[in-house]
């Protein structure tokens, strides 16, 4: 009788936690949007926003510092987790928003082909039904309305191709967290904003002729930066908070509600067609996550 209370405490503070950090990236796309109204390009927000938490982890975490610098693997992670930022944050402005989540949410499938090609993990066959209902979902996402056959079902457009590869680069940004467990959280975590910061900024100024320079400050978007930040760093550390309690198979399922809040947001405020083409491919690929979820390691 005594039991029962902490044990339900200790699985929904946790289930809450990770929850929240969901709603914060589920519905990021509207601020994006907002911030690009003013002239800002959301890579320039991306690069701004994680720019901030990098001052304050330094700030509270200095030692973070050398462990970035001396751990050369660090150095992937930094370019994986900077273009999962950068291309997810992109397409989510320009982009139909329950598309590009359900495009991006095709890393279980990329995931099974790091983790063999990084991890040495055998494919199974359970591993192999995950990449089956994940092409085949994205199949019938990509596949043009009113086309025969004989169409290919490939990203057809800019929002396409960056929730691709956010999804990609996400795969394998947890695959490096993974292989790179042993060490320090702080040190992955200062990785993971750096290259928010850095890679965002970086595609940022290459496309410069495309991508123009953020205005001049102004309260109307420095204030609401800093805001997103801090919620971006509450994110963070809710994830951290949750995905420390809780199973890994379990922290998976709950994070899919991300694809709920981005889509009941989107379809609220009209960013966003739910078709019985994308509702027929997105139960694909959300069910190639949850088997994925269901694996015991």
């Amino acid at each position: 009788m005594t039991q029962a209370p902490a044990t339900v405490s200790t699985r929904t503070l946790p289930a809450l936690a990770l929850c929240l950090n969901a709603l914060v990236w589920g519905t990021s796309w509207w601020p994006l949007r907002y911030f690009e109204t003013l002239g800002l390009h959301p890579l320039w927000t991306t690069a701004l926003v994680y720019a901030a938490v990098v001052i304050v982890i330094v700030l509270l975490r200095p030692r973070a510092v050398l462990q970035v610098l001396r751990a050369p693997a660090l150095w992937l992670l930094v370019l994986a987790a900077g273009t999962t930022n950068a291309t997810f944050n992109w397409a989510m402005v320009i982009g139909d928003v329950v598309r590009v989540i359900l495009l991006f949410y095709l890393m279980p499938v990329w995931a099974v082909l790091l983790a063999r090609l990084l991890l040495h993990e055998p494919i199974t066959r359970g591993a192999a039904l995950r990449v089956a209902l994940g092409v085949a979902g994205a199949a019938v996402v990509l596949w043009p309305a009113g086309a025969g056959l004989e169409a290919l079902p490939l990203p057809r457009s800019l929002a396409d191709w960056l929730g691709v590869v956010g999804g990609l680069a996400f795969a394998l940004n947890n695959v490096m967290l993974k292989r790179e467990a042993h060490r320090p959280e702080e040190g992955r975590a200062l990785a993971m904003f750096v290259g928010g910061a850095v890679v965002s900024a970086l595609i940022a100024l290459a496309l410069h002729s495309s991508v123009p320079l953020p205005p001049a400050p102004a309260q109307a978007w420095v204030l609401p930066v800093l805001v997103m930040a801090v919620l971006f760093g509450l994110g963070n550390l809710a994830l951290q908070y949750g995905a420390g309690r809780l199973p890994a198979n379990v922290t998976s399922v709950v994070m899919l509600t991300e694809v709920v809040f981005a889509s009941a947001s989107a379809l609220a405020l009209g960013s966003a067609q739910l078709t019985p083409q994308a509702l027929l491919g997105g139960a694909l690929i959300l069910l190639a996550a949850l088997l994925a979820a269901r694996e015991p390691h």
